[in-house]
Order: structure tokens, then C-alpha cells, then sequence
């Protein structure tokens, strides 16, 4: 008896060995984090407050009253709605594309994942001439379209699906990765089968390719929510989150209520408003589609 907990000691210890440094830097760098920010967002702390004062839930109290939180919440919402289908999509459209046997097959994979190899700031600054009045690619062409000059990142009605635009051309490339991985480990003989008993191309994309790469939909789709809620770095080079908070996403807000504002009080119950939310959306998604998944 005692050898054999000796040894399923020792093998445990092993594994719990191998896992303690990846375990340390996630206490360290996001559960430490969260508790924190939790505990804040009880308390008043701010330039007329430097000693936390307890206000239990008045922080959160007061976002409900706060128009320009509930804007920037409504615009992280509708940023999320407007990138993640349309990037999921067009990724599994470019995976499809890129898995096809031809020439030069290489050279289409890193073309649409070349995107994604390129900083947020540069690519902040790239679209930023793209979107410049009277000189930029876009900016043109939509002023051909309305006849008159359009300011796309300075009209509170296009900057967001401006930025949109931008998001899905980053990111779509980047989720084709994982499409296009999960399309190869799918049996060649499922495709031949169904040619042979007459199903076509699109039958076989809609009864075979999409109900097996289901698994990285979800994936994908929980990594995509995520990244709608925390990449905001191109707002600082483009738009600051204006014209009037038309393009001011809950991070940057959270960063701006923090750094500028220095109500970390605040900061702290807006941060645990969004942690709520994605957990709850990603557990949404994985008690929802996991039933009706393939994973086999």
C-alpha cells in the first residue's frame, strides 16, 4: 500500500512540477489580478480619495447611471456583433480556398495570415491613411459614392463600421489558421464517399466540412469575443474613441477612467463588468454548442 502511494505520489508531484511555473505566472498575472480588481471596485479611490473608502456597490450603482458608460458599452456590444460573424466566416471561406490542392497554395496561407504579423499600431497607422480625408484609398472612394467629401473616422455614423472594416481584415487571417487545421485532420474518404453517392461540392462543404470543424467554430468564436473586448490599441492612434464616443470601446474607457481620469474605483467595477460578461458569453457558447458538436 504504501509503495503504491509512494509511486502515484511521486508520478502527481512530477506533473504538478512541470505545471507550477505555468500555474505561478497565471495566479501572479490573472487570478491575483481579478481578485484585485474585484476588491477595488467595493471601495472609493480616487484624487479626492487616496485612502480606499468602502462603498460596497455604489461603483456599480453609478455605472448605471453613467451615459457615456452605457454608450461604450453598447458600442463594445455592437464592435462585437459586427466583427466576429463576418471574420468567422470569411475565415472559413479562406481556410476552404487555401486547403484546395494547387499551385502556389503556400503563398495564399501566408497571404491571408500576413495581416496578422503585423502590429496593431502599424496597422492602426496604416488604415489611418487609408481613412484620411481627400487622400486616403477609402476616403476617396467613399467620397465618390456620396458625391461630397466623407470624413469616415471624424462622422460618428461610419467611424465605427470604419474600425469594423479594419478589425475583420487583422483578424480574419488569423482564425483561417485554425480552420485550415481542422479541415486537414478530416478524412479524405468522407469527401470520396459522398462524390460517389452524388453530393456536390457545396453538400458535402455543409454536411461534411462544417459540421466537423464545429470543435474550432467554438474555438474560434470564444477567441474572437474575447479580442473584440480587449484590442483597443488602434484607438489610440486613430480616433482616441471620438467623435463624441462613437468609437470608444469599454477597455479603452476603462483605461482612459484609470490613467486620465484616475478613478481606479471605477476602473476596477467597469473591469469586473466586462470579465462577467465574457464568462458568461464564453460559458453561453461552451454549455450550448458543446451538445451539438462533433468532436469524433
Amino acid at each position: 500500500m504504501n509503495a503504491r502511494w509512494s509511486e502515484k505520489l511521486r508520478r502527481n508531484g512530477f506533473g504538478w512540477g512541470l505545471v507550477l511555473p505555468s500555474l505561478l505566472f497565471l495566479c501572479l498575472f490573472t487570478y491575483y489580478p481579478m481578485l484585485k480588481s474585484a476588491w477595488l471596485s467595493l471601495y472609493e479611490k480616487d484624487l479626492a480619495t487616496p485612502e480606499p473608502l468602502f462603498v460596497g456597490l455604489d461603483n456599480y450603482v453609478s455605472l448605471l447611471k453613467d451615459h457615456v458608460f452605457l454608450k461604450v458599452f453598447s458600442n463594445n456590444i455592437w464592435f462585437a456583433i459586427g466583427t466576429v460573424p463576418i471574420s468567422l466566416v470569411l475565415a472559413f471561406l479562406m481556410a476552404l480556398f487555401a486547403d484546395k490542392a494547387m499551385k502556389g497554395r503556400g503563398l495564399v496561407r501566408i497571404a491571408f495570415f500576413y495581416p496578422n504579423m503585423i502590429p496593431m499600431i502599424a496597422v492602426a497607422n496604416i488604415w489611418l491613411f487609408l481613412y484620411t480625408p481627400h487622400f486616403g484609398l477609402f476616403a476617396r472612394l467613399a467620397s465618390w459614392i456620396a458625391e461630397q467629401p466623407v470624413n469616415l473616422l471624424g462622422t460618428p455614423d461610419t467611424v465605427m463600421s470604419a474600425l469594423i472594416v479594419m478589425m475583420i481584415w487583422k483578424e480574419a487571417g488569423y482564425f483561417m489558421i485554425f480552420y485550415l487545421a481542422g479541415m486537414q485532420q478530416i478524412p479524405k474518404d468522407l469527401y470520396e464517399a459522398a462524390s460517389v453517392n452524388g453530393v456536390g461540392v457545396l453538400g458535402s462543404i455543409r454536411r461534411i466540412t462544417i459540421p466537423l470543424t464545429m470543435p474550432t467554430t467554438l474555438f474560434v468564436a470564444v477567441v474572437a469575443i474575447t479580442n473584440s473586448f480587449k484590442l483597443v490599441d488602434h484607438l489610440w492612434i486613430m480616433t482616441k474613441g471620438g467623435p463624441n464616443n462613437a468609437s470608444n470601446l469599454l477597455l479603452y474607457y476603462i483605461y482612459d477612467t484609470t490613467f486620465n481620469f484616475y478613478d481606479q474605483g471605477m476602473a476596477a467595477a467597469m473591469t469586473v463588468v466586462m470579465i462577467t460578461l465574457l464568462l458568461v458569453i464564453s460559458s453561453i457558447q461552451f454549455f450550448g454548442w458543446d451538445r451539438k458538436i462533433h468532436y469524433e
